[in-house]
């Protein structure tokens, strides 16, 4: 199975000013856990996670003055659509990340998570015998 079979069409993209309280609104009202972060005039593609979010309210910051540039990764490791499920794991895996944006030519077309290969993968291995 490949990674378009898989994927969340779904890609909320932001800005790097919107706040992290922003953030987690948009990002909640479409009920996905990362947001792809547009930075045109810098660094290009970031990717912020739930996970982003928790770890600066657990540092006792401010969610609606942090940023989401603040707390961006930009060291992202992108997926292509017609990645194998397990290519797509195994790149989890090794950079310790549970989010791949998947791209094409022309930018984001989706977003693979850990949560999306098991939805996959679980139907497939119940009918294997014990």
């Amino acid at each position: 199975m490949l990674v378009r079979d898989a994927m969340s069409t779904v890609v909320l993209t932001i800005g790097p000013t919107h706040t992290l309280r922003q953030a987690a609104r948009l990002m909640s009202a479409r009920r996905v856990g990362a947001a792809v972060v547009l930075d045109e005039e810098s660094s290009g593609l970031g990717i912020l996670t739930e996970r982003d979010i928790l770890n600066s309210l657990a540092l006792g910051q401010n969610p609606d003055s942090e940023t989401a540039g603040t707390h961006t990764t930009t060291d992202v490791v992108f997926a292509a659509a017609t990645w194998t499920l397990e290519e797509a794991a195994s790149a989890m895996s090794h950079g310790g990340f549970r989010h791949l944006i998947v791209l094409d030519g022309s930018g984001p077309i989706g977003i693979v998570s850990v949560r999306d290969i098991i939805r996959c993968w679980a139907p497939a291995r119940q009918n294997v015998p014990a």
